[in-house]
C-alpha cells in the first residue's frame, strides 16, 4: 500500500493550527458576547482555583500521554525507542487536532510509523489495533459507566430545553451504535475472517452508484488482510499490556477534568462518578464533530454537560480545560514536526548519499 504523501503533508501542516484556534476562539467570544452572565469581572474567578487540584489535573494529563507512548512501544514490539515513540505520539495527536474528529489521524499515523522504519503492513495493523481498542473502551465502558452513574449522564432538563436534551440523547445513541457496529465489524475482519470482509466489501462497492469507489474498497480489503497477517499468533503477553494501557489512557484523560472541576467546586463521590460518566457520553457525541479536533463543538457541549456542577465557573473552566487538553498538542506538533521532517527525510537522505560515495 502507498499513502498519498502530498495529502499527508497537507494534514501535517503547522499553519493548520490556526484553523481550530480561530474556531475555538470564535465560539468562546460568541459565548462571551451573547451570555450576559459572562463579564470581564466574572473571568477573575479563575484565581479561585485550588493549586493542588490543578497540579493533579496536569499530573494525570502527563500519565495519559505516558500511557500513549508506552502503548505504541508495546504495540510495535518495542521497535520504537522512547524518544521516537514520543515523536510518533505528538505528531499523531497533532494530526488528530487539525482534522475533524470523525476523520481522525489514522492515515497520518500509518505514514509516521512507516517513516520510523516500520513496514507498512505492520504500521496498518498497529494503527488499526489502537483504533479498535479505543472504540471498544467506549462501546464496553459506556454501559458500565451508565450503571454506576444511575442514569444521570445527560444534562438536567431543568437547565436544558427538553428538545435539546432529546437531541443530545439521540446524537449519543446514534454515535454509540455507529461506533459499536464499526468496532465489531473491524474486530471480526481483523481477527477472524479478513478475506470474507474483503469479499463483502467488493460486493457492496460493485453496486452501480458505488462502483467508482470499488478500487479503494479492494485496496482497503488488502490492507485488512495484510494487517491480520501481521497480528496472527500474538499471545496474551502481547495483548494484556496494550489493553491495560488503553484503559489507563482513557481513565487518566477523564480524571483530568474531574480534577479540574474539583479545583473550583467541591464534588461528592456521586458527583465525581457523574462527571466522569458524562465525559464518556460527551466524547462519543464529539466523535462525529465536523470541526478540527472538535473545536467549538467541545466548548459548546462542555457547557451543556457540566454547568449544573460549576455554575459561574463554567465559562472559565471550559477555557482552562481546552488549554490543558487540546491546545498544547497544536503547539507541540508545530514545534516537533519540522524537527521530525529533518530527522526522517533530510538526515536519512544525507546518509544514503554518503553511503553511495
Amino acid at each position: 500500500m502507498k499513502l498519498d504523501n502530498k495529502k499527508i503533508f497537507q494534514t501535517l501542516n503547522p499553519n493548520k493550527v490556526w484553523v481550530p484556534i480561530i474556531i475555538g476562539l470564535g465560539i468562546v467570544f460568541g459565548m462571551f458576547y451573547f451570555d450576559p452572565s459572562i463579564t470581564a469581572e466574572s473571568l477573575k474567578v479563575v484565581f479561585d482555583a485550588s493549586i493542588p487540584w490543578l497540579f493533579f489535573a496536569v499530573l494525570v494529563l502527563f500519565f495519559r500521554d505516558f500511557g500513549y507512548v508506552y502503548r505504541i512501544r508495546e504495540i510495535t514490539d518495542r521497535q520504537l525507542t522512547w524518544g521516537r515513540a514520543i515523536y510518533v505520539i505528538i505528531l499523531w495527536e497533532f494530526a488528530s487536532a487539525v482534522t475533524p474528529s470523525v476523520v481522525g489521524g489514522t492515515a497520518v499515523a500509518m505514514f509516521i510509523l512507516n517513516k520510523e522504519g516500520i513496514k507498512m503492513g505492520k504500521a496498518i495493523a498497529f494503527v488499526m489495533v489502537t483504533a479498535i481498542l479505543d472504540n471498544l473502551f467506549f462501546v464496553i465502558g459506556a454501559p458500565i459507566i451508565l450503571f454506576f452513574a444511575k442514569g444521570n449522564i445527560f444534562p438536567d432538563s431543568k437547565l436544558l430545553e427538553t428538545q435539546m436534551e432529546n437531541s443530545l440523547q439521540a446524537i449519543f445513541w446514534i454515535s454509540y451504535s455507529l461506533y459499536a457496529g464499526y468496532s465489531l465489524v473491524m474486530a471480526a475482519a481483523l481477527f477472524y475472517r479478513p478475506r470474507v470482509f474483503k469479499w463483502v466489501l467488493i460486493k457492496i462497492f460493485s453496486i452501480k452508484f458505488l462502483r467508482k469507489w470499488k478500487h479503494d474498497a479492494q485496496e482497503y480489503g488488502n490492507q485488512i488482510i495484510e494487517a491480520s497477517r501481521e497480528l496472527r499468533g500474538k499471545n496474551m503477553r502481547y495483548w494484556l499490556p496494550i489493553i491495560g494501557a488503553t484503559i489507563f489512557i482513557w481513565t487518566s484523560r477523564y480524571l483530568m477534568l474531574n480534577a479540574l472541576i474539583s479545583a473550583f467546586v467541591p464534588l461528592s463521590m456521586e458527583q465525581e462518578i457523574i462527571v466522569f460518566a458524562r465525559q464518556v457520553i460527551m466524547w462519543i457525541v464529539m466523535m462525529i464533530s465536523p470541526t478540527p479536533g472538535s473545536s467549538g463543538t467541545a466548548e459548546f457541549f462542555y457547557a451543556q454537560f457540566f454547568a449544573q456542577f460549576l455554575g459561574g465557573y463554567t465559562f472559565v473552566t471550559s477555557i482552562v480545560w481546552r488549554l490543558f487538553s487540546y491546545y498544547p498538542y497544536l503547539i507541540l506538533g508545530a514545534i516537533f514536526l519540522p524537527r521530525w521532517i529533518r530527522q526522517v527525510f533530510f538526515k536519512k537522505k544525507k546518509l544514503e548519499e554518503e553511503e553511495e560515495e
